[in-house]
């Protein structure tokens, strides 16, 4: 199912602080981990995906480092900070709060583990 993209908007930063919250990784290695942890539900293209990533590094929630890869190849990895971690804490208290006034609205259909 194709998810309207404001609605995919509005909870792809929380979905990649919870990823991150795993460790650190690099955009492609993240993209792959939404998508397997997702059920393949959720996808980030690239153009969506370092915009976001650009702006949760500005907000500092997350942190870029450059590092070589063992290819030789240099890849920016990203971690979550302390910063990230009280926001991801806050915005799963949100979403949970959300599901529930839904699962009101709709009899109970939805559920947030």
């Amino acid at each position: 199912m194709k998810f309207e993209s404001q609605l995919l908007k509005g909870v792809a930063p929380v979905v990649v602080l919870e990823i991150l919250s795993a460790g650190r990784m690099y955009g492609y290695e993240l993209t792959q981990a939404i998508e397997q942890r997702s059920g393949e539900i959720l996808t980030l293209g690239k153009g969506t995906l370092y915009p976001l990533l650009y702006n949760l590094e500005a907000k500092k929630l997350i942190e870029g480092r450059w590092q070589a890869a063992k290819t030789g190849r240099k890849r920016r990895y990203y971690s979550i900070t302390s910063k990230g971690k009280d926001e991801l804490a806050r915005q799963k208290a949100q979403l949970k709060e959300l599901t529930t006034g839904l699962n009101l609205v709709l009899g109970g259909a939805l559920s947030l583990a």
